[in-house]
């Protein structure tokens, strides 16, 4: 039997305007989902013959990689789904961790690549800013060039991501989800057709730009008050090009007098918002009198590992 797991992640500067060549930073956090397998008679997913209907990331995982028999996959996750939490990321890295390992060739790198093939075949679109961060952990940021701490180059068509590793320090964060599921396809040409025919909003997308840039300094320094600045900024500018959610502002507006700054994460029209701060059990209390859940997490070092 081989265990494999892997962090779940937030975006916390950068989302949408790196569709567009922009910078864009993530972190793992300390929730992680672990895969288990072993050779058995039939594929089986958590006691139940596997379907790719029901489990498309796992069975893309052996589609794609695999060249053993059956085997009895299980899994364990501290992440809820469709939450902003990179819960599909951190199965599909977890999976091919899993599936590399037990055929002697574990890599980060190429773990990074397949999974992104994953996602970008069950979803038809991604950013591989989720799946590298899931394999690398730590702070993950994305560049149109190369830069210090270069991890790899992802391409796909004409898009290029320039990936690279970056430290930050130990913070703590509160996810709020709204519960409402937003399909991030047409989150993501809703803005592209906006920045098409607006000027406007092709300036926004640059700030966002320069504020992925400013708040990755800022993180370093340690000023969490100029964080926050920056996150009500960019969540402010994330409602200007559309993708905002009354109920994410109320979170956001809720949590402010606890927090440094807050801002939604991902892909926006509902799904989650973070908050940074020190007082994460009130803000999670704060969030969930305004009909949110709350999940207190912490930025976290170490990506896809065997854990046995």
């Amino acid at each position: 039997m081989t265990s494999c797991s892997a962090p779940g992640k937030v975006i916390l500067f950068g989302e949408h305007a790196v569709v567009f060549g922009e910078q864009a930073l993530a972190t793992a956090i300390n929730k992680r989902l672990l895969v288990t397998g072993r050779p058995s008679s039939e594929f089986t997913f958590n006691g139940r013959p596997l379907s790719n209907e029901g489990k498309p990331y796992i069975g893309t995982c052996l589609d794609l990689i695999w060249k053993g028999g059956p085997l009895a996959i299980v899994t364990e996750s501290e992440l809820p789904s469709a939450a902003g939490m990179g819960s599909s990321a951190a199965v599909s890295v977890a999976t091919l961790g899993l599936l590399t390992q037990m055929q002697g060739g574990f890599s980060r790198e190429m773990i990074a690549r397949k999974g992104f093939e994953v996602e970008l075949k069950v979803q038809e679109r991604a950013s591989p800013i989720d799946t590298t961060t899931a394999c690398h952990g730590s702070a993950v940021f994305v560049t149109k060039k190369k830069e210090s701490d270069f991890l790899w180059l992802i391409e796909k068509d004409e898009k290029q991501w320039f990936l690279h590793s970056r430290d930050i320090p130990k913070m703590k964060i509160v996810v709020g989800d709204t519960g409402i599921k937003a399909s991030t396809g047409p989150l993501v040409d809703k803005v592209k057709d906006y920045v098409r025919t607006s000027e406007r909003a092709k300036g926004m997308v640059k700030e966002i730009g320069r504020i992925t840039l400013d708040g990755l300094d800022a993180i370093k320094n340690e000023d969490f008050s100029k964080v926050g600045e920056l996150m009500k900024r960019n969540h402010d500018l994330l409602n200007g090009l559309g993708v905002g959610h009354e109920l994410l502002d109320r979170f956001v507006e809720a949590v402010q007098p606890l927090s440094y700054g807050a801002k939604l994460t991902g892909a926006g029209g509902g799904g989650s918002m973070i908050a940074l701060t020190d007082h994460p059990t009130e803000v999670a209390s704060l969030i969930e009198e305004q009909g949110g859940k709350a999940y207190i997490v912490e930025t976290e070092r170490e990506g896809v590992r065997i854990d046995g």
